[in-house]
């Protein structure tokens, strides 16, 4: 059995949703805001992922959330840059700016929409891995991409000194369970949706790259803190307790709820850039229920 020891990247990431104003530009105010609330709830965040509108955002401006947070954050809070595109070679240019702009690891998606066989994936992930001595999350979520990195392929990575750690987001506990069986304890899993995080616990996993650690982040370092103690009856119950919470802020595409209940909260403005939009009269009033029931508001 797999020994649990210090994952690389903390327990509890936090992916970052990027603040914009009205008109869509950057909100460096917002930003403010968002890390002075986010911070004393998890070990460090993931910027420009799907949670941060990365599809929308330029090169320039990820590598200005990468200086951003480095700059502004605490002494040991980790930054990693989502640099995965479907261009190896301009994945490859992303890793190696954010390594100069100060990030702590990177996160590289599946290539999306050219969906490249088992060889295309196999070189595409170790190009990215070796242009910098940064660690690498690989970010497996195939209803995002429309790609499954193939189960294999992630195997011989962990083997290797190119990805350190999986984002997995493919809801697939029993694959999950043969990625531990078959991978050293210093390859890390991290669970990509909240609602399994206690499930990847259980199988071996390291910890979460969560949307629902801008609002719970410090409970969810709890549930893990008590996984680990081994107190599984404490952890079960933090779990279950916020499972509505976690649920209904997927309960439209992410991160348009989340930016809804920050903005609820008078953390950001609830702005997205196009194609995503505000959330609807229907789903804001969902929203004005769960954090009530959550006594986020009163």
């Amino acid at each position: 059995m797999a020994k649990r020891n210090q994952p690389v990247f903390g327990r509890v990431l936090t992916a970052a949703v990027t603040p914009f104003t009205k008109g869509g530009a950057l909100d460096r105010d917002g930003l403010k805001r968002l890390l002075k609330y986010i911070q004393p709830q998890c070990d460090g965040v993931v910027v420009g992922g799907s949670t941060g509108e990365g599809p929308t955002l330029s090169a320039k401006e990820k590598l200005e959330l990468v200086a951003f947070y480095k700059e502004h954050a605490k002494r040991g809070f980790k930054v990693l840059a989502n640099v995965g595109t479907n261009d190896t070679a301009e994945s490859v240019r992303l890793a190696r700016a954010a390594a100069k702009a100060g990030a702590d690891g990177l996160m590289v998606v599946g290539p999306y929409y050219n969906k490249p066989n088992v060889t295309g994936q196999l070189a595409h992930f170790t190009k990215v891995g070796e242009a910098t001595d940064l660690p690498v999350l690989l970010y497996n979520i195939p209803g995002r991409t429309g790609l499954r990195v193939a189960h294999d392929v992630i195997v011989e990575l962990a083997a290797t000194d190119c990805i350190q750690a999986v984002k997995d987001a493919t809801a697939d506990l029993e694959a999950v369970a043969r990625l531990r069986s078959q991978t050293a304890s210093n390859f890390y899993i991290y669970s990509g949706d909240d609602t399994l995080t206690l499930a990847f616990l259980a199988l071996g996993g390291s910890g979460v790259v969560s949307v629902a650690s801008h609002l719970i982040g410090r409970e969810i370092g709890e549930m893990i803190a008590a996984f680990v103690a081994g107190d599984h009856g404490e952890a079960l119950d933090i779990q279950l307790h916020y499972l509505e919470l976690m649920r209904e802020l997927f309960m439209t595409t992410n991160p348009i709820p989340v930016k809804a209940a920050l903005a609820r909260l008078g953390v950001i403005e609830p702005h997205c850039r196009l194609p995503l939009t505000l959330l609807d009269e229907e789903c804001e009033g969902r929203l004005e229920a769960v954090l009530r029931e959550y006594e986020f508001i009163s």
